[in-house]
């Protein structure tokens, strides 16, 4: 009876380790994200190399960083419809159509990520570049209450003007940190044990704080990249302003939302104007455009853009603000 029950103990020992093992990377013992590694095992998220192992100290690839990102906050396009299936080609220069990362990129080009179009997947992921994607991907999941403050680092010369906002809600949240030195080190490759640990409390922040529907409406975000502005000189008093943007499809379209002058700048913000959504576009990437004539005596300034409603923009005319500086102002896609 006691060399019974002593078997039986020994089973049930080795039974808990097998099943403690089958969930551990044999390289992440020790390692101060170990428990967070660990748990996006389980969960599916990450995978590992092909010899089992996750290598935590490694740099990150896009082509990785890219698929933790989509897989980590269920990312999908269910709610789409294509003409054609999309391929990752459609969005980008670099990325091979059927490679083990392709559909990772056309779900994250499609929920908004800004991802360089000439990107290479097997180019490192900066810190900046994670933290952005993964704010990006996190507003994606819902909207939430951050508290107005900013977070003072001692390498922010060295940051991307438009990842800072992004950087700055990982740190109010907890998510980043700053070392001991108070830096960020936003030019830094990402360690593939760190974008884990920032990854997994993204997923619990999203868990435990997006807004309810009645604590807010999401606004719908604005879709498009490379925004560049241009003038040409119509006469003497008249100054053409063009407003450029690469949008995901030809259903999206672009609009003058306001032109504020101040002193002898004309601050000129645009907005998208949303696709139809009962109908189905290709999924091309279309260059899209707002014109409008100010008076020569300002200089144009292109401000952040902004959001609007979903109505289908091509063709649409725009609206400025009341001046006399205004003449007219038009939109399309094209």
């Amino acid at each position: 009876m006691r060399k019974r029950w002593f078997l039986s103990a020994v089973i049930m020992l080795l039974v808990l380790a097998v099943g403690q093992n089958a969930w551990a990377f044999p390289d992440t013992k020790n390692d101060p994200n170990e428990a967070k590694i660990n748990e996006l095992q389980k969960q599916g998220v990450i995978a590992g190399e092909k010899d089992g192992s996750f290598k935590p100290q490694d740099k990150l690839t896009y082509a990785a960083g890219v698929t933790m990102l989509v897989k980590g906050l269920g990312l999908n396009i269910d709610h789409i419809k294509f003409v054609k299936k999309p391929e990752a080609s459609d969005s980008f220069t670099k990325v091979k159509d059927g490679a083990w990362y392709s559909d990772a990129f056309i779900v994250a080009s499609l929920n908004n990520l800004d991802i360089d179009r000439d990107v290479d997947p097997a180019a490192f992921m900066t810190r900046e570049q994670f933290a952005h994607h993964l704010f990006q991907g996190m507003m994606e999941k819902g909207d939430y209450a951050f508290i107005e403050i900013f977070m003072e680092l001692k390498d922010e010369a060295d940051v991307t003007p438009a990842y800072m906002d992004s950087i700055q809600k990982l740190l109010i949240a907890k998510i980043a940190e700053l070392d001991k030195n108070g830096k960020f080190y936003p030019k830094t490759a990402i360690k593939r044990g760190e974008a884990a640990s920032w990854l997994h409390d993204a997923i619990v922040f999203v868990k435990e704080n997006a807004l309810k529907p009645d604590q807010g409406t999401k606004p719908e975000p604005f879709p498009y990249t490379d925004l560049k502005l241009a003038t040409k000189a119509v006469n003497e008093q008249i100054q053409e302003v063009t407003v450029t943007a690469m949008a995901p499809h030809p259903g999206y379209g672009l609009r003058i939302a306001s032109i504020t002058f101040v002193g002898d700048q004309a601050y000129i913000q645009v907005e998208a104007v949303h696709p139809d959504k009962d109908r189905m576009y290709p999924q091309v990437i279309t260059e899209v455009k707002a014109t409008t004539y100010v008076a020569s005596a300002f200089k144009p300034v292109l401000q952040d853009a902004g959001t609007s409603s979903s109505s289908n923009g091509s063709g649409t005319n725009g609206s400025s603000a009341a001046s006399p500086a205004v003449i007219e102002t038009s939109a399309q896609a094209r």
